[in-house]
């Protein structure tokens, strides 16, 4: 996995499962925190590694919350947005559809103008000052209800920014059926956005039917129960339906035991379109430079099969016809370049 390293820090990449908040680095953590002295979560960065160790998911959902609170006004909206750009350039990662919570804001108080207009002002500056392209999903925080659903879809359908091209769904799976959403998400999708709610990640292949079925998703977010389905896992192959993998995510959230018990080699030994994704990266100790590493080992890839996994989220991804042929010309001229040395 280490020998692999190298060329796949130099890789141009496309990300397609990454939260907003939850990309945050220890250092704008702190910086926010700093802001907003009332907040339980610490100072220090160092002290933020074990903040950041969860014994559940339950107990992640608890933590990213407190984090979600240190995001207060337009201001931090912009300073949060620009450096996860930031920190994606460091990666070169050419272009991210990063999942944005506005509902976690706006009912904090945050205006909904300020706050479209703070991660459009950040998008633009990204892609002139670093060259990351960057676009939104608006997703449901789904233990928040129906509520937050409709407010959801109200701020998506009717402010539409100009980055949106994505309607989501996150938050936890049990207790939180995913056909109750349907409504919302036939709102989104006839305002021309495009389905991609986390689905399967906690609990069974039933939730990424419902998924599927009610809510007309076009890639499943984790997917992480699907091969314990084998009509679901040829369904969504046949159909080119992908999947978003975290490896790391899973296992820190406790979706799954370890990393050697992780289903993504399943999903692959079917023909599933797989993608690989950092989630919530800091807050997993993590990027995606490791988790191609991680995706390496487990399916024992060479540099053109990472190049291969990185020809996925390109593929997968909702960018236009042009911007999927120059990212995929870079992996290929870079491979070839690196394969040439």
């Amino acid at each position: 996995m280490t020998d692999l390293l190298p060329f796949i820090e130099g890789l141009p990449k496309a990300e397609l499962h990454v939260h907003h908040v939850g990309s945050a680095s220890p250092r704008i953590v702190s910086e926010l925190a700093a802001r907003h002295p009332d907040s339980k979560v610490p100072l220090d960065p160092g002290a933020l590694a074990d903040y950041f160790t969860f014994t559940d998911f339950a107990h992640f959902i608890e933590v990213y919350l407190s984090v979600v609170d240190l995001v207060r006004t337009p201001d931090d909206v912009r300073l949060l947005t620009f450096e996860v750009a930031r920190d994606m350039a460091r990666q070169n990662i050419r272009y991210a559809e990063l999942t944005v919570t506005p509902f976690s804001s706006t009912r904090r108080g945050i205006p909904e103008q300020g706050f479209m207009e703070a991660i459009e002002d950040a998008r633009k500056a990204a892609e002139t000052e670093l060259g990351v392209v960057l676009r939104w999903c608006f997703d449901i925080p789904g233990e928040a209800g129906l509520d937050a659903a409709e407010e959801t879809a109200r701020l998506a359908v009717d402010l539409h920014p100009e980055g949106l091209v994505s309607f989501g769904l996150g938050g936890p799976e049990i207790g939180v059926p995913r056909p109750q959403f349907k409504p919302y998400f036939d709102r989104a999708l006839a305002a021309g956005l495009r389905s991609v709610p986390h689905a399967g990640e906690t609990t069974g292949p039933q939730t990424v039917w419902d998924a599927l079925n009610d809510l007309r998703a076009e890639r499943i977010g984790h997917g992480t129960s699907a091969p314990q389905d084998p009509e679901l896992l040829a369904y969504l192959a046949e159909h080119r339906i992908p999947l978003e993998v975290c490896p790391t995510s899973n296992i820190a959230t406790r979706a799954v035991a370890t990393l050697d018990e992780h289903p993504i080699r399943e999903m692959v030994a079917a023909g599933v379109l797989v993608t690989v994704n950092s989630d919530d990266p800091p807050m997993f100790g993590t990027d995606l430079n490791n988790e191609y590493a991680v995706a390496a080992r487990l399916l024992e890839l060479d540099e053109r099969g990472v190049a291969g996994l990185a020809k996925n989220a390109v593929e997968a991804s909702f960018l236009d016809p042009a911007g999927k042929a120059r990212i995929a010309g870079e992996i290929d001229a870079y491979t070839e370049q690196w394969l040439a040395k």
